[in-house]
C-alpha cells in the first residue's frame, strides 16, 4: 500500500499544473455557456441567374462578385433602414457567402432572437437583389430570391459541449506552459555551478616556546696531581 500511494504522490507533484488546469478550463467553459446570451442565426438564399443561355460561368463569377458586395453600405443602407438597425450594426449581424461551382449566395444574419435573425436574413437579400437587377442590362445577370430565411430552433452560440471542449484545450494548454516552465527552471537550478565552501579561518597555534641561551657546560673539576712519596725523594737526595 505505501508504494502506490508514493507513485501518486509524484505523480500528482510532477504533472499537478496539469491536473488541475483542465478542469479549472472545462469549469470556466461551462460558466461561459451558462452566463452568455444566445445568439441565433438564419440563412437566406439569392440564384444568379444569366440572361442567355449556357453562360453558367459568367453566372458563377458574379455570383462570387455579389456575394462580396453584400455587407457593403451600397447593399446594406435599404436593409438597414428596414429592420431598424444602424449600418454598423448591421455590418456586423450579416455576411454573405458563395460557393465556387454553383451561382448561389447565401445570406446569413444573426441576432439575440430568432426573429431578428430572419429579418436581417431576408432584409439584406432583398435588398441585395434590388441592386443586383438594376445593373443587369450592364451585367447580363440578374439574381433571384432562392429561399427567404427559416427560424432557427436552437442558438448557434453558446455551445455547451463546444465551449467546455474549448475550456478544457485551454486549461491542458497553459498547465502544459506551466510545467514547462516548471521543468526549466528546476534544470537551471540543477545545471548551475555550486558555490565553493565558505574559507574557514585557521585555528590559531599554540604559542611555542621561544628557546633561550644554551647552558655552557660546567667546567670538570681537576684531578690532583699524583704526589711521589716522600721517602723516595730523600733516598734520592742522599745519594748525590
Amino acid at each position: 500500500m505505501t508504494e502506490p500511494r508514493s507513485s501518486v504522490r509524484r505523480l500528482v507533484g510532477r504533472w499537478w499544473p496539469l491536473v488541475l488546469a483542465a478542469p479549472l478550463g472545462a469549469a470556466a467553459g461551462a460558466g461561459y455557456a451558462v452566463v452568455a446570451h444566445p445568439s441565433y442565426a438564419a440563412n437566406s438564399y439569392v440564384i444568379v441567374v444569366p440572361e442567355t443561355q449556357g453562360e453558367t460561368g459568367t453566372a458563377v463569377n458574379f455570383a462570387q462578385a455579389y456575394g462580396r458586395l453584400a455587407g457593403q453600405p451600397q447593399v446594406l443602407a435599404a436593409a438597414a433602414a428596414e429592420t431598424g438597425h444602424g449600418l454598423g450594426e448591421l455590418t456586423a449581424l450579416v455576411r454573405g457567402t458563395t460557393s465556387p461551382d454553383a451561382p448561389m449566395i447565401e445570406i446569413t444574419g444573426t441576432g439575440p432572437r430568432p426573429q431578428e435573425a430572419v429579418r436581417a436574413a431576408d432584409a439584406v437579400a432583398r435588398s441585395l437583389v434590388a441592386f443586383a437587377n438594376t445593373n443587369t442590362k450592364e451585367t447580363g445577370v440578374r439574381l433571384v430570391p432562392l429561399a427567404a430565411a427559416a427560424e432557427p430552433e436552437k442558438p448557434t452560440t453558446p455551445s455547451g459541449r463546444l465551449d467546455v471542449a474549448v475550456g478544457g484545450a485551454a486549461g491542458v494548454l497553459i498547465g502544459a506552459l506551466v510545467l514547462m516552465t516548471r521543468r526549466r527552471s528546476t534544470a537551471s537550478a540543477e545545471s548551475a555551478p555550486s558555490a565553493p565552501p565558505a574559507a574557514t579561518a585557521p585555528r590559531p597555534r599554540a604559542a611555542e616556546p621561544v628557546p633561550g641561551p644554551a647552558a655552557e657546560p660546567e667546567p670538570e673539576p681537576a684531578e690532583p696531581a699524583a704526589s711521589e712519596p716522600v721517602g723516595a725523594g730523600a733516598a734520592a737526595g742522599s745519594g748525590r
